[in-house]
């Protein structure tokens, strides 16, 4: 028993003696061998004093009460002693709040830190905050990581109250300006305006400042409108001038040719920069001379209401503007195709690739700067511009960043392969809700080269996504094989096998829907309207009927998104859809 010695003195009263041993783990009977007791009394004092029914608080608490006393009544206490009286005693209050805390259950009941801490007023972190250090990350790795056209688009605004530039697809432009107005706000405190035809459309430059910021300077920028410390704002807003009302600041606005009702929106947009601190930046591709930013281009919107004496005349010209020209209306115009791009050091092309998947006309629009002449074209651009929407604004029912975009809603696909050396397109269509209602274009997917399989997987995977009732696809050339792999869990899909009439009347059915106002696509898909304008038409070779392609022979084919969706579309027949209209109405 010399390993098990009580620790309590047995010169106490017996009954608290025995009572600290079994609560130490004794058995009764060594309990009563090791006190000289009867084991029926010890049981009965178990009994009586519910030993068993006491819980963990009050077995620790009696034992330190009883160590404490010992200690206090000792005559002769040494350091040890005292050390001991103290951590006992802390003992005591802890065991008290515990006893507090049992009654309660209020946490600032067992530690009064956290009432002190909830007493003291919450400082709340600083939102967006950019320390000097991290400012000047931001601003040594702003140009280092810019290309020479772009370095001289910096150059021009230090001096240039407006930039306007006509520029080839694909070269970084908004890029460059997403990073070209953060800096200016974190040096100047100035509010920085993006203005793009729709918003999805303007929120790829907060998605630029947002990747830049964490990039460089590991810093999270947070919010719609990004607010810096020093009071600048970050505004990435549609066309809605509801939204636009009351802002200030400098102003980029984005593909503006592609912007519907532009001479209303331009007399908005040029009020949130009417400020000499601020500055305007308008920059986009080409799209057709029909469109309202045109005559603002070649100079005739500045004659407009002026006196003869004082119109201008601008030469627009590529030779004119390859370096950029300060011109007598007070704009800084510029042009820059893909090869001034290369010329100024972008990597990112390769030039006879991009020749063998466009064909020359659309090669020049692209990436050449040249404007269409949509006069030959069976849907204008004044046609498709009717049409565009702020999709993120007026498409309540639409969440693009979830897994089930448009939840359980029916939605049919259209799919167009390649032909040559163009592209593959997919179109997800939302059909009318109601007979008469409107279509929706909610995403187009292209495809590069001839991977079928790869094709038929984005199918596969589009289906799951959306609730598909029904596939219309063009089985020619490669479409064919891509075809047999989606009948696989597809079906229902309908193979369309082109012929002159059938292209007739795929395009008077889009023409119908379009005419009647009921077709709606996002204002910043351009692609959309681009792939519309390119077909045209034209003679069979025999010159006995007339039919529409997209190119100048029936062997080069580019219009992808515009027959993709027409494949769609044809799912409603040519009348509309009315009660006798069985196929269609039996999709809801």
């Amino acid at each position: 028993m010399t390993a098990s010695t009580p620790t309590i003195p047995t010169d106490l009263d017996p009954r608290r003696v025995a009572r600290a041993l079994y609560w130490q783990g004794w058995r009764i009977a060594r309990i009563a061998e090791h006190l000289g007791l009867n084991a029926a009394t010890l049981h009965s004092w178990k009994r009586r004093d519910a030993w068993d029914e006491s819980d963990h608080a009050e077995r620790i608490a009696s034992t330190i009460e009883a160590r404490l006393i010992q200690l206090i009544q000792m005559p002769n206490k040494g350091n040890s002693e005292y050390k001991e009286m103290d951590a006992l005693g802390r003992q005591v209050e802890r065991m008290a709040r515990v006893d507090k805390y049992q009654k309660t259950g209020r946490e600032v009941d067992l530690n009064p830190a956290i009432a002190n801490r909830n007493a003291a007023p919450k400082r709340q972190p600083e939102k967006n905050a950019i320390s000097e250090e991290q400012q000047r990350k931001l601003e040594e790795a702003f140009l280092d990581r810019m290309f020479g056209y772009q370095k001289h688009w910096y150059r021009a605004g230090l001096v240039e109250r407006i930039r306007n530039i006509l520029k080839s697809r694909q070269i970084g432009a908004t890029y460059y300006f997403a990073h070209e107005a953060f800096i200016d706000a974190l040096k100047t405190g100035r509010n920085q305006i993006f203005l793009s035809a729709s918003k999805a459309q303007a929120f790829q430059f907060r998605s630029y400042i947002v990747d830049f910021a964490k990039e460089v300077a590991d810093v999270e920028l947070k919010g719609e409108v990004i607010k810096l410390p020093n009071a600048a704002e970050l505004m990435f807003i549609g066309t809605n001038s509801r939204t636009a009302q009351g802002r200030h600041g400098n102003l980029y606005v984005d593909e503006y040719f592609w912007i519907p009702r532009y001479r209303e929106l331009r007399k908005l947009a040029s009020g949130m920069a009417s400020q000499k601190q601020y500055r305007m930046t308008y920059f986009s591709t080409p799209s057709a001379m029909s469109h309202e930013a045109y005559p603002v281009w070649i100079g005739e919107a500045f004659n407009k209401g002026r006196p003869k004496s004082e119109h201008i005349r601008l030469d627009v010209s590529h030779e004119a503007l390859a370096a950029g020209l300060h011109c007598p209306d007070g704009q800084w115009r510029q042009i820059v195709t893909i090869l001034d791009a290369l010329a100024g050091g972008c990597d990112l092309f390769d030039l006879d690739q991009l020749r063998l998947e466009y064909i020359p006309e659309e090669f020049a629009q692209l990436f050449m700067c040249q404007f269409i002449d949509d006069g030959d074209s069976v849907f204008g651009f004044s046609l498709m511009q009717s049409a565009m929407v702020d999709s993120w604004e007026v498409w309540g029912d639409w969440k693009p960043f979830t897994a089930r975009p448009f939840g359980d809603r029916p939605v049919w696909l259209g799919y167009d392969p390649a032909n040559g050396g163009d592209k593959a397109a997919l179109v997800v269509l939302a059909p009318p809700a109601v007979p008469g209602g409107k279509f929706r274009i909610l995403e187009r997917i292209q495809f590069h080269g001839s991977d079928y399989e790869g094709q038929a997987k984005v199918i596969m995977d589009t289906c799951g996504r959306f609730n598909v009732t029904y596939i219309g696809m063009d089985v020619t050339g490669i479409g064919s094989a891509v075809y047999q792999l989606v009948q696989r869990f597809r079906p229902d899909a309908v193979p369309f096998s082109y012929n002159v009439e059938l292209k007739t009347k795929m395009v008077l059915k889009a023409l119908n829907v379009l005419h009647h106002g009921r077709l709606e696509y996002d204002a910043g898909h351009t692609d959309i309207a681009a792939s519309f304008m390119a077909i045209k038409k034209t003679m069979t070779p025999s010159g006995r009927q007339v039919t529409y392609q997209a190119g100048r022979s029936e062997e080069v084919s580019h219009a992808d998104i515009a027959w993709a969706t027409m494949h769609a579309l044809f799912n409603e027949p040519l009348e509309g859809a009315t009660a006798a209209n069985s196929g269609f109405m039996e999709i809801y």
